[in-house]
């Protein structure tokens, strides 16, 4: 134990007039108003030691016992036990004389307490110990302390034998106080069954020693804590059945775990049980119960359990606070979070720089820069200092953008407020460089990080290989997988390499796919079902099948099995290409493989039929699937219908459709979008709109291209209002038109001759997210020029349009 603290305060000693009586009973005052400093208690007993004075047994007690009880929010001392144990060790050398008072099993029990709260149990056991060499009488007290110290020192075991068997024989009787710190610690050491077994032990043998309900909440929480909720709620309703009444603590153990569990209409029956037993729901509940609502995704009960507690004079505490904005912010919805933030604010509420980050994330998600700049100056303004994470937000966000040079500029901002940068920080600059082609930077970045001690861990170099492989220079990429090898790095494996792979396919660079194809070989990799997947559909998606057979042959050659995903790839590559002949020829050979034919398999092969005109093979190919016993899926029926419609069968598709449903088959939103369109093309138009309209109550949400399928044909019949109507209902539920759905509208209403109803939908037109089509404006320059039929109609087009005047 230290023998002086580093606080150092400079006082004079105690006036020589002073009893010690009185000296020790100051200092103890203000121990406990925080205004006595490490260095004062020092020199108060240098001062009793010069003066020969006695020092009362009892008022060394009391001093000590308020230097154990300091806690580290005392403004002076910051660690009390510590402390005691200093002064203790200097008042019982030799040099101190007989005027200090001789410990009494008193002062031992204070400075065992001391060496627990201190982290030195081992001290206490020592002291422990002395007790028993100089004779003293062991009480209870000292008997409890004994077991705090084993506890503290991980020797539970050795207090368990303590507990039931030792204390007898020191003469005491082990009480609630003794059972309690045991069950605690075994609680604590995820041994909650063994603390069940004692606690009814306690129960069964110990006469007047029975489990109260501070031993109770120790062992349900216990169990909660180890995910034993069925346990810990039996012992819930064992202890009611005991006659021990819950407490709040009982309460919220319970709550707080079904909370987690998301489990929420059990919760709220709780907490309506604890108002009826009358223990008063606290902060704590509230926090549980709100926490819980809104990682469920149920704001509403959140907002309505936040009035609650307030309602009850509870005053909601930052972590409650925080939660709530966690929960909008995760849903897209930090200007709510922000508004929110900024009223608790206003209530005297101070954030933490946990509130901030939640703000600054959220706001970096969703890409409002502004208003992520505006919280970080708020909350330097109010003197709150930002850490590397604050930092790493701001740089990442910036990054996934693209927006380097912002990026680089919060990271220069960083290092003038001598804030260290970490291997996330270096990850998300890397990381947006290299997307941006922009690899040179960053291996600056890379060389950097290295040079000012950051080691690189994998993803760092996942990055830079994936740069420089889609960069080309393959040479680079595998030096650096040899680098990361030499730091002892896994080097990348194999779906690392078949994400790559497909992604170059799927923007049409599958020369390059192959290159890193044969880069993976010369890596000694063996290649997997995977990559070459990956690798014959990018020869697929580019039309060169004979290049994607030959990956099937080398994929056979190495020893790999072609699964049904490997052919489906092969099938819908034919189909795709209007090789329906290659594609059935394919799918005949499935069987011959020993490659059963799936769900996906048959789609293909019927959207390819459908496609290629040859509804009748279509039909039988639906029949053998069926008879096959292959899971007919709502895709399936989805290229079943919309294929026949393709074909001119929509009579036929709308009599299946009206079959699967009395067959309670439910449908995809797709499939209710290709018979609303089918039912108007044969003129059926009541059916059509009667489906429209059920769409809410059979379960599903009508789309963009819902709405588009009913304004368009209720346009071609002319019912121009009706048109609007759907419009303005779409528009009501937050779904914004595309471009083509406006530039379809207006170009249908203009060739109708509705050129006002064309100028509200062209007053739409902004030229950022929707702008006029090739075609639109083509229309518009033949209608309205000087020989155009609509010549006189250009003054209801929005002024903006009215160049047109001009330009003919």
């Amino acid at each position: 134990v230290p023998r002086r603290c580093s606080f150092s305060t400079s006082i004079s000693p105690p006036s020589r007039s002073w009893s010690p009586r009185d000296a020790f009973a100051a200092a103890t005052e203000r121990v406990r108003a925080g205004t006595l400093s490490p260095e004062d208690a020092h020199n108060l007993f240098d001062e009793l030691l010069r003066q020969g004075t006695p020092v009362p047994e009892r008022s060394l007690n009391g001093f000590l016992a308020a230097l154990a009880r300091a806690t580290s929010s005392n403004a002076c001392i910051k660690d009390g036990p510590a402390l005691a144990l200093a002064l203790f060790t200097r008042g019982c050398r030799e040099e101190a004389g007989p005027q200090v008072a001789v410990p009494t099993v008193w002062t031992y029990n204070i400075l065992m307490d001391c060496c627990c709260r201190a982290r030195r149990p081992d001290l206490g056991l020592a002291l422990f110990g002395c007790i028993l060499r100089t004779g003293l009488k062991i009480d209870q007290i000292t008997a409890n302390t004994l077991l705090k110290c084993l506890c503290y020192a991980k020797r539970t075991e050795e207090a368990v034998y303590v507990l039931l068997h030792s204390m007898s024989k020191l003469g005491c009787v082990p009480d609630a106080f003794a059972y309690n710190i045991v069950l605690k610690s075994l609680c604590e050491g995820s041994r909650s069954q063994q603390a069940l077994d004692l606690l009814r032990t306690m129960a069964k043998d110990r006469g007047g020693c029975f489990p109260d309900v501070v031993a109770y909440n120790t062992v349900i929480h216990g169990f909660f804590k180890e995910g034993e909720t069925g346990k810990a709620c039996n012992l819930f309703h064992e202890m009611i059945h005991q006659g021990v009444e819950p407490d709040v603590v009982t309460y919220n153990s319970v709550v707080d775990a079904l909370c987690k569990a998301r489990a929420m209409d059990k919760a709220e029956l709780v907490l309506r049980q604890m108002v009826a037993d009358g223990a008063q729901p606290n902060a704590v509940t509230y926090t549980c119960m709100i926490n819980g609502y809104a990682t469920s995704g149920r704001l509403k009960e959140a907002a309505k359990m936040f009035r609650e507690m307030k309602s009850r004079g509870l005053i909601p505490d930052i972590f409650t606070c925080n939660s709530l904005m966690t929960y909008l912010c995760k849903h897209g919805r930090s200007k709510e979070a922000a508004e929110f933030f900024y009223s608790m604010t206003a209530k005297g509420h101070k954030p933490d720089i946990v509130s901030y980050c939640i703000l600054l994330h959220g706001y970096a998600t969703e890409g409002c820069f502004p208003d992520m700049i505006d919280v970080f100056n708020s909350m330097e303004n109010n003197g709150i200092a930002a850490d590397c994470h604050v930092f790493n937000i701001l740089i990442d966000a910036y990054a996934k953008r693209g927006m380097m040079d912002e990026a680089m500029l919060i990271s220069s901002k960083m290092q003038e407020r001598r804030v260290n940068p970490d291997i996330v920080t270096y990850s998300s600059i890397i990381a947006g460089l290299s997307r941006l082609g922009r690899l040179t930077e960053a291996m600056e970045k890379f060389n950097q990080m290295i040079a000012l001690g950051v080691q690189p861990n994998k993803v760092v170099y996942h990055t830079l290989i994936q740069g420089f492989c889609i960069d080309g220079d393959l040479a680079k990429a595998k030096q650096l997988v040899s680098e990361m090898m030499n730091r002892g790095i896994p080097r990348p494996n194999i779906s690392f390499f078949s994400s790559l792979i497909k992604s170059l396919c799927q923007e049409g660079r599958v020369m390059d796919a192959h290159d890193i194809f044969d880069l993976v070989i010369d890596m000694g990799e063996r290649p997997d079902d995977i990559l070459f997947n990956s690798l014959i559909d990018g020869y697929c998606l580019v039309r060169k099948m004979d290049k994607a057979l030959k990956v099937l042959d080398v994929m056979e050659s190495v020893g790999v099995e072609p699964d049904v995903i490997t052919y489906n790839t092969l099938v819908n590559g034919y189909c795709r290409n209007g090789r329906i002949g290659d594609g059935l020829t394919l799918f005949r050979e499935m069987p011959r493989k020993r490659i059963k034919p799936d769900t996906i398999s048959y789609c293909v092969i019927m959207d390819g039929l459908f496609r290629s005109g040859r509804t009748v093979s279509g039909r039988e190919m639906f029949h053998e699937m069926i008879e096959s016993g292959t899971t007919v899926s709502i895709s399936t029926y989805n290229v079943i219908l919309g294929g026949l419609c393709r074909n001119n069968c929509a009579d036929e598709a709308i009599a299946l459709f009206q079959k699967l449903g009395s067959m309670n088959v439910k449908f995809s939103i797709a499939i209710v979008n290709t018979m609303i369109d089918a039912m108007y093309r044969v003129g059926r138009r009541e059916e059509a709109k009667e489906l429209f309209a059920g769409i809410s109550a059979s379960g599903l949400v009508p789309n963009e291209s819902t709405y588009g399928v009913m304004i368009m044909n209720l346009l071609k019949d002319g019912a121009v209002e009706d048109a609007n109507n759907v419009f303005s209902s779409m528009d009501k539920s937050g779904i914004v038109p595309s471009s083509r759905l406006l530039n379809d509208i207006i170009r249908m209403l203009l060739e109708k001759g509705e050129i006002a109803k064309a100028g509200n939908y062209l007053s739409k037109v902004d030229g950022k997210s929707i702008s006029l089509e090739a075609s639109t404006t083509s229309l518009m320059l033949s209608l309205f020029s000087r020989e155009g039929k609509y010549r006189e109609d250009m003054k209801l087009l929005p002024a903006k349009y009215q160049f047109f005047d001009g330009f003919c």
